[in-house]
């Protein structure tokens, strides 16, 4: 978001998972987890919930790097206590010793219009209002065009997009209207909450004609290495779904300008007939464990 506002040279550090585009690998990294990352989803799962029921936060933020590079504003979220640094963990840094007081731009993308409102609002504290503008204007008028384009099919196939593999989880927030954008019929979570819980015998009751699994912070290979869980359910290959495998990482899961892909990664994985796969083996692919 900061880069896509044409502010990306007066960034200074980064979160440890702000990875785009490339040359942000290159600055200081200002936070870390505070539980081991390494495991399969139901090991990150337990040690995520191990480490909410004892501590503050399942991360840290490194207050004597945020004391060195001594930022005029710093970019965080309230969206999510799991999936990235909150507000409350930059607070408690800025408490401890910090000679100057940064101007805290807290985001909250729940759907897609508070993803546009973020990045307006973000665009408005740094003094560049005007491409906040233009930004959002881009973004809409794109994926206006992709779904004017799926919604001429006139087919509404029946999607689960699932968010984690173990324990199981529908993707909510801005994925149900992405989905329903194309014309497409979601069958679980809910436009502007949280991903819920799902049961594997809801799955197979619902019968999808499409299952997307787009894991928060998995790329495809890790998502592909996750599988397991899913093929070793009941009845598994009495589905009839289609099954694909998208980067829930650099794409579905991340509230920013790249919304606008991850619609066309939906739309080319639902409506083919009506899309160039471009981003396919980038964003999505097709699962071959059917």
């Amino acid at each position: 978001m900061v880069h896509a506002l044409g502010l990306g040279e007066f960034q200074v550090g980064r979160s440890h998972e702000c990875d785009y585009p490339a040359p942000v690998l290159d600055l200081p990294v200002c936070t870390a987890p505070v539980f081991d990352i390494h495991g399969d989803s139901r090991q990150i799962d337990q040690r995520v919930k191990e480490t909410l029921a004892t501590a503050e936060s399942v991360y840290r933020v490194f207050d004597e790097t945020l004391e060195r590079l001594q930022p005029t504003h710093i970019v965080t979220q309230t969206q999510c206590q799991v999936c990235a640094v909150s507000l409350e963990d930059v607070e408690r840094a800025l408490s401890k010793r910090f000679s100057t007081r940064p101007q805290v731009v807290a985001l909250e993308p729940n759907s897609l219009d508070e993803i546009y409102r973020d990045i307006l609002r973000l665009a408005a504290a740094c003094g560049v209002d005007g491409r906040g503008r233009r930004l959002v204007d881009e973004i809409q008028s794109e994926m206006a065009q992709i779904a004017a384009v799926a919604r001429a099919t006139g087919r509404r196939p029946r999607v689960i997009n699932v968010e984690w593999q173990e324990p199981l989880m529908a993707a909510g927030n801005w994925i149900p209207e992405l989905t329903e954008m194309l014309g497409a019929q979601n069958l679980f979570g809910v436009a502007k909450a949280h991903s819920p819980w799902l049961q594997w015998d809801d799955v197979l009751a619902a019968d999808p004609d499409a299952i997307v699994c787009m894991p928060c912070g998995y790329d495809l290979k890790r998502t592909r290495a996750e599988m397991h869980w899913l093929t070793s359910g009941k009845d598994w290959t009495q589905l009839r779904a289609q099954v694909y495998l998208a980067d829930g990482n650099q794409y579905l899961n991340r509230p920013g300008p790249r919304v606008a892909q991850s619609l066309r990664i939906l739309a080319e994985i639902l409506y083919p007939e009506s899309f160039e796969p471009t981003l396919e083996g980038i964003g999505w692919e097709k699962f071959l464990g059917r």
